[in-house]
């Protein structure tokens, strides 16, 4: 019975995380996509050799790479760099992300916490309140995830106390209600052995 519970457990774990993230997706949309932002872009037949005509396709020329390091070769001008044309709509897709991934962790956080709290509810079917549980830590972790990279350390050090602080009310919650119920059974088994 006990590898029966767990793997219901599981099942309603992976599941609930599932109708979560795709029903939040479903209602809230997709993240943005690189070919809605740069998929227009068309690189010219010519080659482009001087910082002025970067910028007359409204590219940004770069004398270095994003590591530090100089272009290898000059261009036939004897301009040492390289013309990045998917330099401003790399700037507005990412700002478009990150605006995406925080309002999906706004989502997230309170939709994780409901199935947390639910399945703590429901805990008296130990597979289906673990599982919905499991299920709320889940998508609390996908939105983090999504949001984490985006975030500065204040957020994240708020993120972390806000949720190790509800985990151990939680925690609490649960055990005091599971001691509760342990407390009139061990009555009624005294209760018996006397008779």
């Amino acid at each position: 019975m006990l590898i029966k519970n767990i793997l219901i457990g599981l099942a309603i774990t992976i599941l609930g995380s599932f109708v979560a993230i795709y029903g939040i997706l479903a209602f809230y949309g997709e993240a943005p996509q690189w070919d809605k932002y740069c998929g227009s872009i068309l690189q010219p037949l010519y080659e482009i050799n001087t910082s002025q005509q970067c910028s007359d396709l409204n590219g940004k020329w770069n004398p270095t790479y994003t590591d530090g390091r100089y272009a290898p070769t000059p261009v036939k001008s004897g301009l040492v760099g390289y013309c990045d044309l998917y330099y401003d709509c790399n700037l507005q897709l990412q700002k478009s992300q990150e605006s995406y991934s925080r309002t999906l962790f706004i989502i997230t956080v309170p939709v994780g916490v409901i199935l947390i709290v639910v399945g703590a509810a429901l805990f008296a079917l130990e597979a289906v309140g673990a599982g919905i549980m499991l299920a709320g830590i889940v998508t609390l972790i996908y939105g983090a995830a999504n949001y984490w990279p985006n975030a500065n350390n204040m957020i994240r050090f708020i993120i972390s106390l806000a949720g190790l602080v509800l985990v151990i009310i939680l925690a609490y919650w649960i055990n005091k209600k599971y001691k509760e119920k342990n407390k009139g059974f061990f009555k009624k088994l005294i209760k018996r052995k006397r008779r």
